[in-house]
């Protein structure tokens, strides 16, 4: 019933932004928490931002002030604004809604 897609990683260079997109359906969007994940080779699934109905954000210490996530309930999406990204970024990106639901995931590569 619910469904989130993740859009928009691809292979970049060290210092390059990125934006990403999840689209989401099936669920009442606006109430809920989304949040974005990522899981670097070899490494735990790990919280990099999250936004509740009303649009507070929070942010992973490495990101903030770099990263931005955003919300547009009218078009049940969810987006990561990532700038001057770094190598040690690389991972797989993944949208949740309320921890409970995970999208496909979308492969970030930061490299020279």
């Amino acid at each position: 019933q619910v469904h989130l897609v993740e859009s928009g990683g691809v292979l970049v260079q060290p210092g390059v932004s990125l934006i990403l997109s999840c689209d989401s359906s099936g669920s009442i969007f606006s109430i809920y928490v989304m949040g974005w994940y990522r899981q670097a080779p070899g490494k735990e699934r790990e919280l990099v931002a999250n936004i509740t109905s009303r649009g507070n954000t929070g942010y992973e210490d490495s990101v903030k002030g770099r990263f931005t996530i955003s919300r547009d309930n009218a078009k049940n999406t969810v987006y990561l604004q990532m700038n001057s990204l770094q190598p040690e970024e690389t991972a797989v990106y993944y949208c949740t809604l309320n921890d409970d639901y995970w999208g496909q995931g979308t492969q970030v590569t930061v490299s020279s």
